[in-house]
């Protein structure tokens, strides 16, 4: 059956008769993200909420679900109608913006931050207001190669070549170090050591595989290395910001290392399964790469050739310490929902520990804080660092969550890849760019 074109209100009645059986009188209807984890996970959750004592018909929960395809652009159609086919929807922090206006704010009480952590509340939050739940969270890790440093760390002629390598390219007096005390140029050196060409004794081709493609979420993996430096979309006045040396020094230093042979000459093409394909082949010592990856990357079965050797740390230091891109998806209020009163006791109660840690077990991906994900630990090991990563070094842009935050990306993709490819300067991209966020972000 082709939904493409069809709006939610007018499938809402056959697509809520189907996504839970036996839940015919349920008032509050939730439109989720569909298929994946994602999916599993809600209705796992769903079905134990409506099992509770407490629950009363009037407050159990319906399951609506819809194909992804155009997903976000119909449900902010029909949000903009006015649609009342669901109580409860799905909002993800960088269209937030777009969906803010047809949704209303809610409390989910003081406890919520001790789940969460301040910063992840933060994904779902718009004008200093929170508008949903956070469900599922992305963020990005260092992935490295333990068998080559572990051996780098151990030779002292490596090391020798290593800091010779680090004064001719960078400038700098570097020694080999534990990639979790790594700085921005610590992972510099280290990828132009691991080059075969500016290290022909290098035991791999690539240090790093950089995702240059011009691709609005390659700018989300990016941006952590300016944001270390203090770099940040917007001032506190709204005046955008990222003409500045924070910037800068990101743009120049991925540009360094491409055009020195640290990464794949076709990373201008680069994006999520390229730079799965090129560190799972084992001919890259490094990559910085969204955390979902880290299922396949650490499977002895879907990629042997790395899987029993790659390490996992946060993002390398800037002056400012580690910045780790963080976004997610979330759950909340519809301003034209039939049961509110449901809706929000609904919201509420998963934004509790217990929910939270249900959502988990059912293959969910929430960042807990560190107290909460040790009690998952053991299943969900992958949680530890997504919970530690995004409490600790968890940021989201100042208008990143504003309803033109896709465009910002899109923006600065095809001005930034622009510059690494030779083809304007810096200067000119960094014009080219203040100029378009002073459009699209303007109030």
């Amino acid at each position: 059956m082709k939904l493409n074109r069809t709006s939610f209100s007018a499938v809402a009645v056959l697509l809520a008769s189907v996504a839970l059986p036996g839940m015919s009188h349920a008032t509050v209807t939730v439109l989720g993200w569909p298929g994946g984890s994602e999916e599993t996970a809600l209705r796992a959750t769903v079905e134990a909420y409506n099992a509770q004592s407490g629950v009363t018909d009037a407050d159990k929960v319906e399951l609506l679900f819809f194909n992804r395809d155009g997903f976000f652009d119909k449900l902010q159609a029909d949000m903009a109608a006015g649609s009342d086919a669901f109580d409860v929807n799905l909002v993800a922090t960088y269209s937030i913006g777009r969906y803010a206006p047809y949704m209303e704010p809610v409390d989910l009480g003081t406890d919520a931050g001790k789940v969460f952590g301040e910063s992840v509340l933060k994904t779902m939050q718009f004008d200093g207001k929170q508008y949903g739940v956070p469900t599922d969270l992305s963020l990005h890790f260092m992935y490295y190669r333990k068998d080559l440093v572990d051996a780098l760390m151990r030779d002292d002629a490596a090391k020798k070549k290593y800091a010779e390598i680090a004064k001719e390219h960078l400038g700098k007096d570097l020694q080999p170090k534990d990639p979790d005390s790594w700085t921005w140029d610590d992972w510099a050196a280290t990828t132009l050591y691991f080059s075969k060409q500016v290290n022909s004794e290098s035991p791999v081709r690539y240090g790093t595989v950089l995702q240059m493609k011009n691709l609005l979420f390659n700018m989300m993996v990016f941006q952590s290395l300016p944001r270390s430096y203090g770099a940040d979309w917007m001032d506190k006045e709204g005046n955008v910001t990222v003409d500045s040396d924070a910037y800068k020094t990101g743009l120049e230093l991925y540009k360094k290392l491409y055009d020195a042979g640290a990464s794949p000459k076709d990373s201008l093409s680069y994006e999520y399964a390229e730079t799965n394909a090129a560190y799972g082949s084992g001919q890259a010592a490094t990559a910085l790469q969204w955390n979902a990856a880290a299922a396949d990357l650490t499977n002895a079965e879907k990629t042997p050739a790395v899987a029993e050797v790659t390490g996992i740390v946060a993002p390398p230091a800037g002056p400012d310490g580690r910045a780790d891109h963080i976004h997610g998806l979330g759950l909340g209020l519809n301003k034209n929902a039939k049961n509110k009163e449901g809706a929000v006791k609904f919201l509420k109660w998963l934004a509790t520990e217990d929910a939270a840690l249900l959502y988990a077990r059912s293959g969910g991906s929430p960042a807990l804080a560190p107290d909460v994900v040790a009690k998952v630990s053991k299943e969900r090991p992958d949680l530890v660092k997504l919970g530690e990563f995004a409490s600790k070094y968890g940021y989201v842009m100042n208008g990143a969550t504003s309803a033109k935050a896709l465009s910002v990306y899109e923006l600065q993709a095809k001005e930034f890849t622009g510059y690494w490819a030779g083809q304007q300067s810096l200067e000119d991209a960094l014009a080219h760019t203040t100029a378009g966020m002073q459009d699209l972000l303007k109030k």
